[in-house]
């Protein structure tokens, strides 16, 4: 057996461990937990994890969607389906809303997106359930500023987050006391790899959504990247729609996560493409390629 095929389906057992040992630990230390929940694959995760840990009760919190209303379909529809299938409770609060009560302002122009105006909602929301720590999908390897924070992550009363205000942290004395107002983000798959997720995925034989896998796409070619033609996209006369085999690494807002040319409808055949790949997972995330610290800024702001 080659190098590659040793990669495919090999899964590090105790990082599910850790992870079950995080979940387990938000819900001895914390009163009103909640788990945000965005249906991509990193979620989804969290979901099955949550599962686990808490087997054979019911997941003991609410699964939370910001939704923009600029959601791939797909995404919207296997939401719905895994909060059925899992008996979860699910709470979805809408950008859209803030935007009508003049708490968040449309963008416009080219690359207007809703995707910064999901920090007004999540905090609205937050303080609506008085949740004291948010579960998220995270992980280190995405991208530089998420690789700075803890597991967890403190917030401040106006949901802010300073990077230079980290806790020491070890495996085993995870740290949950906070002020009052303060909440925490919960990162318990931080210490995963794309790669670990895809393995995991396949190990536990997941349902996920179909936009992870080729298929065939109606899009705009913007940047050098594909771009999803929809409705809510902004588009110049000369981008022209033409359908591609497409599939997604990422899920994000359809005004922002670009899809990469692929013919990989198999599980094995998406990780040797990710084995082999020149540009990290979020480099189709158009969201993070505002500036150089576009993503340590809406963490600052109150952003996941």
């Amino acid at each position: 057996m080659n190098k590659l095929n040793d990669k495919i389906g090999h899964f590090p057992r105790q990082l599910e461990d850790e992870s079950i040992y995080i979940m387990r630990e938000v819900a001895a230390q914390f009163e009103r937990p909640a788990l945000l929940f965005s249906g991509g694959k990193d979620s989804i995760t969290l979901v099955r994890l949550a599962q686990k840990a808490f087997y054979p009760g019911k997941i003991p919190f609410p699964l939370v969607h910001i939704d923009t209303g600029h959601n791939f379909p797909e995404t919207i529809e296997f939401r719905d389906w895994l909060a059925k299938e899992t008996g979860a409770e699910l709470i979805v609060r809408y950008v859209q809303d803030s935007i009508d009560q003049g708490k968040a302002k449309e963008e416009s122009g080219k690359y207007a997106s809703r995707n910064v105006l999901q920090t007004v909602t999540l905090l609205d929301t937050i303080e609506e359930f008085k949740f004291d720590a948010c579960i998220g999908g995270a992980r280190r390897d995405e991208e530089k500023a998420r690789a700075k924070e803890r597991i967890f992550s403190v917030r401040d009363d106006f949901g802010q987050w300073d990077a230079k205000r980290q806790r020491p942290e070890l495996f085993d004395m995870l740290n949950g006391r906070i002020a009052v107002g303060e909440n925490v983000r919960v990162f318990p798959i931080s210490n995963w790899t794309e790669l670990d997720v895809w393995n995991y995925i396949k190990e536990e034989n997941m349902e996920i959504p179909s936009i992870y896998f080729s298929h065939k796409r109606q899009v705009i070619e913007r940047d050098g990247m594909l771009w999803a033609d929809s409705e809510h996209l902004n588009k110049e006369a000369d981008e022209i729609p033409f359908e591609a085999t497409v599939r997604f690494r990422t899920v994000g807002d359809m005004t922002c996560t670009a899809a990469v040319a692929s013919e990989a409808s198999e599980i094995d055949v998406i990780i040797e493409e990710i084995l082999s790949a020149e540009i990290s997972e979020r480099g189709a995330r158009i969201d993070d390629k505002r500036s150089e610290a576009a993503m340590e800024k809406r963490k600052q702001q109150g952003y996941f």
